[in-house]
């Protein structure tokens, strides 16, 4: 539950006259709708060290899916569902949208340092 899916850093250009603080996002992407509550988990790990987390999830049971999207937005964690079935097309759909918080500096330079020198500087 340290290693997201997806790691991305939302930043803005050096010739941008103005430049906000760079912003760590990170995702849990699942395939199999049975791991929901275990995929919610890992995202919730991940606001240690984001300033916002989304959780890909199929969407597939109704019921689930709404269980899900309701504990999503009570953690600040975007909801994005997905068709599984359909590779080429998946028609991602943003359901609930991440809310930024401030991450753990600690545990963000211990995560980045996991990071190969290369990987990092593409990202600051």
């Amino acid at each position: 539950w340290g290693t997201p899916d997806v790691f991305g850093v939302y930043k803005f250009s050096e010739a941008d006259a103005v430049r906000p603080p760079v912003e760590i996002i990170s995702a849990e992407i699942k395939t199999d709708a049975n791991q929901l509550i275990t995929a919610f988990g890992q995202a919730c790990a991940y606001k240690i060290f984001s300033h916002k987390v989304y959780l890909a999830v199929p969407k597939e049971r109704e019921a689930d899916t709404d269980r899900i999207e309701s504990l999503c937005a009570r953690f600040g964690i975007g909801l994005i569902l997905f068709d599984k079935n359909d590779a080429q097309y998946p028609k991602w759909e943003i359901r609930t949208r991440a809310v930024k918080g401030e991450p753990d500096y600690f545990y963000v330079n211990k995560h980045l340092q996991r990071l190969e020198d290369k990987d990092r500087r593409l990202l600051f």
